[in-house]
């Protein structure tokens, strides 16, 4: 006679869960639609910052915690070890899922030996690219890569969330069939272009009668945004001189914002910080034209967001984004050396209100089959299977 199979049990660790990144929202996103579904998720984590108010997710003091050095924005904390491998063993999870390969990450690779369960991991953030572009130091780059080798070759399997970066992986060493690349998928019971309120600019003491350009996410210079602080004042003029003015809307914080802030001061650009929930869905919506310039990103899930708050795009060629962008019809793909490209893209499609608003349409229409019900539900099969 044999035995009916364990119900799947996920304990998931993570080092980011408080931060305001699209790696948080597709963590917090996943722990609600476990808890809203009946999945038995639990995730663990460790951070003094505020955390989202959902059953399953656990927050462990800190034993110590610190700003990340080069990136005061985010934190880094050493977890209570013991505490939490026996809050692991209690839990009785089948399966481990590690979102990040930091301290915590390493409390879940050493709960998963202690108790012989099966490792699954996501790569969400490409940290060798953010070493070489924060730090500029070889030493560090290669110590960044080694380590994110050995680390993610223990692993069962690898969600990827782009095809791009499953072959990324797959140069610093991993086994190409462990990888899986993971439906990409949005929260779409929160974005939506339904939500577009002009008056949300007059809140924020910005003119209403003008092109917005928006820009959500870090605010660092691995996003790329020298390049976007180097074309926006050529932009802001030539579509002022041409009775069509324009205004950079900078959603986030991050490192560069100070420099940033100071380089544009006299160009239209507008610097919000941090926003979230209905205020940053009703941001997006009301906007015209988004601008994502990064080369780094595994997926992008700003550029889901914002085509289905029916924006048009900008990306770059590189990395994730351009996997949910069709180019020429929801976004225009470009290369991200091309500057007088950047350039020219961006004044035509704050000229051109047609095209805006029929790629925006499209947006719309494509980001319908990227839901994250459907991302979840994949994320969920593949720990059933490990």
């Amino acid at each position: 006679m044999t035995s009916s199979p364990k119900p799947t049990r996920v304990l998931q660790f993570t080092d980011t869960l408080a931060d305001i990144n699209g790696v948080c929202r597709f963590i917090q996103n996943a722990a609600q639609r476990a808890h809203d579904t009946d999945r038995d998720l639990q995730v663990f984590t460790s951070t003094r910052l505020q955390m989202p108010a959902v059953d399953n997710v656990r927050n462990f003091k800190p034993i110590f915690a610190m700003k990340m050095p080069g990136y005061e924005t985010l934190d880094i904390a050493l977890p209570p070890l013991i505490q939490m491998l026996q809050a692991a063993e209690a839990y009785r999870p089948t399966v481990i899922h590690i979102s990040t390969p930091g301290p915590i990450g390493t409390v879940g690779v050493i709960a998963a030996k202690l108790m012989r369960l099966p490792v699954v991991g996501v790569y969400h953030t490409d940290f060798p690219a953010y070493i070489d572009d924060i730090f500029d130091n070889r030493i560090a780059s290669f110590v960044c890569r080694k380590t994110m080798s050995l680390f993610y070759k223990q692993f069962a399997a690898v969600f990827s969330r782009s095809t791009e970066y499953a072959h990324r992986l797959e140069s610093i060493g991993i086994d190409a069939n462990k990888l899986v690349r993971l439906k990409p998928g949005y929260d779409n019971t929160k974005f939506d272009h339904t939500l577009r309120d002009q008056s949300i600019w007059q809140r924020n003491n910005i003119r209403q009668d003008s092109i917005k350009v928006i820009y959500c996410g870090r605010v660092s210079t691995d996003k790329n945004l020298a390049m976007l602080t180097e074309i926006w004042p050529t932009i802001s003029r030539i579509a002022q001189e041409k009775n069509k003015p324009a205004d950079l809307i900078i959603i986030g914080d991050g490192p560069y914002r100070k420099k940033m802030q100071s380089t544009l001061e006299h160009h239209n650009a507008h610097f919000l910080g941090f926003r979230n929930g209905i205020e940053l869905a009703t941001l997006y919506a009301s906007s015209d034209l988004f601008i994502f310039p990064s080369t780094t990103d595994t997926l992008g899930q700003v550029v889901m967001e914002s085509q289905a708050s029916g924006l048009p795009v900008i990306i770059t060629n590189k990395g994730g984004p351009k996997e949910v962008t069709i180019d020429q019809t929801t976004g225009i793909i470009l290369d991200p050396s091309d500057t007088k490209a950047w350039i020219d893209t961006a004044l035509d499609l704050i000229f051109e209100d047609n095209k805006r608003t029929s790629m925006g349409i499209a947006a719309v229409e494509a980001m319908k089959s990227h839901t994250f019900a459907e991302s979840f539900d994949h994320y969920w099969q593949i720990h059933q299977q490990i």
